[in-house]
């Protein structure tokens, strides 16, 4: 069992996380390339990436859907997941991080910290995935290494451990010098490989300063290596290597690494800090979940009850594949498993190695691996797969509230048959996406993260499914609040139609509440039973679902049970959760209730010739900008803007800049519509 044990410790499960058109991809495919698993650079820009393999990811030039690959590197066998930077596919972000031990995350030398590249960090700090940082395309004008690293500290907050030193900059970066090894490393042009050689005469200074400052940042925050500095005064390269191991793994620190993946450059060194300073599974804590109530763990050790989680489903006509992090035990092709979440028994039909759309069939996985099976019929993405005998229940991913929606419809009657499907289908694929019928219209309603992604979500109906289908207008998911509550509003519920009656009264305060929903009971002397109160909550609860505004869902409000009476033989839970469904309700038209919409915050970056008429553009949106820099040569605005206002904006400000300006958009909440906006 040793020799299994001993396995799992030169592997590594790793993302690539980073904000759109930082390098992603590209360093995706420097590595498959510098490990031998290519014999060509893919390009994104040519349409020949191994993970952007789906058609729309090659037409678009973006990442879309996270796609698993692995390769080996100095012993090490690394399964890597490139996952989309684009705000509107962080579910898929979400989802893979879940399973991950550890990421790679990825800035641009000129932009430094974006915004989306953010929002994937804090995404990682949930998870307590450690990460190291790749600062990219430090070869285009304007790039600068401290400023990236200032972004770092300042807006992520870690303390940035900068192991390296550039040699050259922008189209004359040629190399990088080795702070922990003082050493350095050059890549010719055309080279694969980087020369090894002393640092240049014209940088010693330089880089010994930065090792200084490196082994004072170090000491800061490990006791083992203060205790080595203030001893010697400096640190041993393989104590400042182990030092540096800690406070990744801890958290505490990330180690920043600087190159260029589109010249293959800097990707062998990135590899070595992939391979000395990310946990491999043995190094991270065991797995936690539940089963009928009871806390349970699972250890990654091959030996013990298997104990798996669905991270992701490719569902087609001809079946489905299902992609597994597998935590503790071992599986072989045609063993049962348990899945927990359906609780049902499942058989493994095949496993695989996964590289991206293609596979190599194993015949078992083991803990630490991550593969994709085949013969899974209930498994979801967030499902957890187990022994039989030893069932346990993993905490599943979460899944984010859609906030925009479309009507989709079959163009024809002969695509109409394979609509519902084919949306199941879709769906499975992608628990953010959301399809219901709409009772009133009796529509199909496509819920999403955002425009783009329905767009892709309809494009994909189109291309994999064969199914041409009409989209209307995107539409907002809007909520109600309220504004001024209302005090002592006493509702009856009585009925009677022969046999048991129901009865029950009840006694509402309604007030404003800043998010969410709380309720309370105030009731004294037992008028009302608990298991009364309970079912009066359960109504409350029941009516929030239709505003009086709209027939939106109600958020920001306290209720509170101030008094009621029960009937002897009339008064039941049912009569009491009516009573407080119909009671809310009545309550709520009372109050002052306020329409909430959508906000996100947007990031526009335009040449500066173009500011004017941007900012002039997003007024008109009824935005409202919070911040304005220079960046590179092009001008970043920052502003606020109702969700609504955004649909067909990218196309507008591609036409004001000329095609240069570019624009990302992160959810941040609600705020109060405009009494002119109208309710959808």
């Amino acid at each position: 069992m040793r020799t299994n044990l001993s396995t799992l410790a030169v592997v590594r499960n790793l993302g690539i996380l980073a904000h759109v058109d930082a390098g992603k991809t590209t360093v995706t495919e420097r590595i498959l390339y510098a490990t031998g698993t290519t014999h060509r650079r893919g390009e994104v820009h040519d349409g020949t990436t191994v993970t952007d393999f789906d058609p729309q990811e090659r037409d678009r030039g973006i990442t879309i859907f996270a796609a698993a690959v692995s390769c080996a590197w100095d012993g090490h066998r690394i399964n890597l997941i490139d996952t989309p930077g684009h705000v509107d596919f962080a579910d898929e972000v979400e989802r893979s991080l879940r399973v991950l031990d550890g990421a790679v995350a990825v800035f641009d030398a000129v932009a430094g910290v974006e915004p989306q590249s953010e929002s994937v960090w804090r995404q990682a700090d949930r998870h307590g995935v450690p990460r190291i940082a790749f600062v990219n395309k430090l070869d285009r004008a304007g790039a600068d290494l401290d400023a990236a690293v200032a972004s770092i500290r300042e807006r992520l907050h870690p303390a940035p451990l900068v192991v390296q030193l550039p040699i050259g900059a922008e189209d004359g970066f040629r190399g990088v010098v080795d702070l922990v090894r003082m050493r350095a490393l050059v890549w010719a042009d055309g080279a694969d490989a980087a020369v090894e050689s002393p640092v240049p005469e014209e940088l010693r200074a330089e880089a010994a300063r930065r090792r200084r400052l490196l082994e004072e940042t170090v000491a800061e925050l490990h006791a083992g290596a203060l205790e080595e500095f203030c001893l010697d005064g400096t640190l041993a390269p393989g104590t400042l290597a182990a030092a540096l191991r800690d406070l990744t793994r801890s958290g505490e620190g990330v180690v920043v690494l600087c190159g260029s993946a589109y010249r293959n450059r800097g990707i062998e060194p990135l590899l070595d800090a992939v391979v000395s300073y990310l946990p491999s599974p043995l190094d991270v804590p065991a797995v936690q979940g539940t089963f009928d109530g009871t806390e349970q763990e699972r250890a990654a050790d091959p030996a013990a009850p298997f104990a798996a989680l669905a991270f992701k489903v490719n569902a087609t006509s001809t079946g489905r594949l299902t992609y597994v992090r597998v935590y503790s035990g071992t599986i072989e092709k045609g063993d049962a498993v348990w899945d927990a979440s359906a609780r049902r028994t499942e058989r493994i039909g095949r496993i695989l190695r996964v590289q991206a759309d293609r596979h190599a069939h194993v015949d078992r996985a083991v803990a630490g691996d991550i593969v994709a099976v085949v013969g899974l019929k209930s498994a979801r993405a967030g499902s957890t797969l187990c022994a039989p005998g030893a069932p346990i229940v993993l905490e599943p991913p979460g899944v984010a509230e859609p906030v925009v929606s479309v009507a989709v419809e079959a163009r024809s009657s002969t695509d109409a048959d394979k609509l519902a499907s084919a949306l199941a289908r879709l769906a499975e694929e992608d628990p953010s996406l959301v399809v219901r019928t709409d009772p009133e219209t009796g529509q199909t309603v496509l819920s999403g993260r955002g425009e783009l992604h329905l767009e892709v979500a309809a494009e994909k109906l189109r291309r994999a499914h064969g199914v041409e289908v009409n989209v209307g207008r995107p539409r907002v998911s809007y909520r109600e609040t309220v504004g001024r509550g209302v005090s002592g509003l006493v509702f009856r519920h009585v009925k009677q139609d022969g046999g048991a009656g129901q009865f029950a009264h009840v006694v509402l305060d309604v007030e404003p509440l800043e998010a969410g929903f709380e309720f309370r009971s105030a009731v004294v002397g037992g008028r009302v039973p608990r298991e009364y109160v309970r079912a009066v909550e359960a109504g409350c609860r029941d009516a929030l679902a239709e505003g009086p505004l709209g027939g939106h869902p109600v958020t920001g409000l306290r209720v509170t049970l101030t008094d009621g009476a029960t009937h002897v033989k009339d008064s039941s839970e049912t009569a009491f959760r009516t009573a407080g469904r119909l009671g809310l309700r009545e309550a709520l038209r009372a109050c002052a209730m306020v329409l909430l919409e959508p906000v996100v915050e947007v990031t526009v970056t335009v040449p500066e010739d173009a500011v004017g008429g941007v900012l002039g553009d997003l007024a008109a949106r009824r935005g409202r900008v919070s911040g304005s820099a220079a960046r590179g040569g092009a001008a970043v605005v920052t502003a606020t803007v109702p969700l609504a206002e955004l649909f067909g904006y990218a196309t507008r400000l591609r036409s004001r800049t000329q095609g240069r300006g570019t624009f990302t958009a992160r959810p941040t909440g609600h705020a109060p519509a405009p009494a002119v906006t109208p309710v959808r």
